[in-house]
């Protein structure tokens, strides 16, 4: 049978209220009390239960995060930001991948409010009326990361996805490229569709350029070199890419490589985020720079700040990008 706090207390010697104290460390306690407590821990080998704990003090000292896909690097390298900061403020978190599919979105929802997590971090593509739904419903602390909320109703961590693709095309009209191709996401993503986009167009119809757009349903690698391969043998051939992510800027290397196009002296290849992919192919991908780690540790502290009904300064937080110029241009 599993040890109970019962058992630490007689071990020990003292009462449930002092065991209880000794690991919430809510009240003073004498250091030879406490030393008792401790050798009974070790000695029974009792490990706390967080949920048990949870329902007294109707916090478990977990939080959720909800991510796509764990394994692209832009997540993974966001998560490491969220953990680190959640074992410095003493949370554990519990991890789930949701496959970017509402539904499982939506479900994952509800696993954290049986779990009882004391908040929960969320990315994803877009906010449905029903995954909105869902936050409400368990209420618990929502924090996006990397994602918007168009009506401004949920805090976010994210960067000026316009200007930061205003910047990255404003770099290749300022390299004399006449002919950029925007590999972007769907025009309706509220990330990397229409903000990249917007952004985009800002700085070619600056240039007295005409505009030229490709867009990607999926992100990875084989999607968008895929569809390049398809562009560069059926269009004309620009002279500059802009990929809004580094696995498409990769595949923009390759599908001009495979094109027999000499990046950068034939096309210039600008990518977003500057995960390690950038700096393992070759030429080295020149990026927007995002602060991904900075990210996941900023919504992460915003997540502590709510729980504890701490001042938030600013509900939208935006943090500054920059770029990260390299071989590729």
């Amino acid at each position: 049978m599993s040890v109970t706090i019962y058992d630490v207390a007689r071990e020990a010697g003292v009462s449930m209220a002092t065991v209880s104290r000794v690991l919430n460390g809510t009240a003073v306690v004498k250091d030879e009390t406490k030393r008792k407590v401790l050798d009974a821990i070790q000695a029974l080998g009792y490990r706390p239960n967080a949920v048990a704990r949870g329902l007294a003090s109707k916090k478990t000292k977990t939080i959720g995060i909800i991510v796509p896909d764990v394994s692209a690097p832009f997540v993974a390298e966001m998560v490491r930001g969220m953990e680190d900061i959640a074992t410095m403020y003493a949370y554990q978190i519990i991890l789930s991948n949701s496959d970017a599919q509402t539904e499982r979105e939506i479900d994952l929802m509800g696993t954290m409010w049986e779990k009882q997590v004391d908040g929960v971090l969320f990315m994803g593509d877009r906010l449905t009326a029903d995954l909105l739904k869902a936050f409400e419903e368990a209420q618990l602390p929502v924090v996006l990361c990397a994602t918007v909320d168009p009506e401004g109703r949920i805090p976010s961590v994210n960067i000026d996805s316009e200007q930061a693709a205003y910047d990255a095309t404003k770099f290749l009209t300022q390299k004399d490229c006449k002919n950029i191709l925007l590999l972007s996401g769907p025009s309706d993503h509220p990330v990397i569709g229409e903000p990249r986009q917007k952004g985009y167009l800002k700085a070619v119809k600056e240039a007295g350029l005409q505009a030229r757009i490709l867009e990607c349903s999926d992100l990875r690698y084989e999607h968008g070199l895929d569809l390049l391969q398809r562009e560069l043998t059926s269009n004309p051939q620009p002279d500059g890419i802009i990929a809004v992510s580094d696995e498409l800027g990769v595949a923009s290397i390759h599908a001009c490589l495979d094109a027999g196009l000499a990046v950068p002296d034939q096309v210039r290849v600008i990518a977003f985020d500057n995960t390690r992919l950038a700096i393992m192919v070759r030429p080295e991908l020149t990026t927007i720079s995002q602060p991904i780690y900075d990210m996941g540790a900023v919504a992460m502290r915003f997540m502590t700040k709510l729980i504890h009904d701490e001042p938030v300064e600013e509900f939208s937080v935006i943090l500054p990008h920059d770029m990260t110029v390299r071989k590729s241009t």
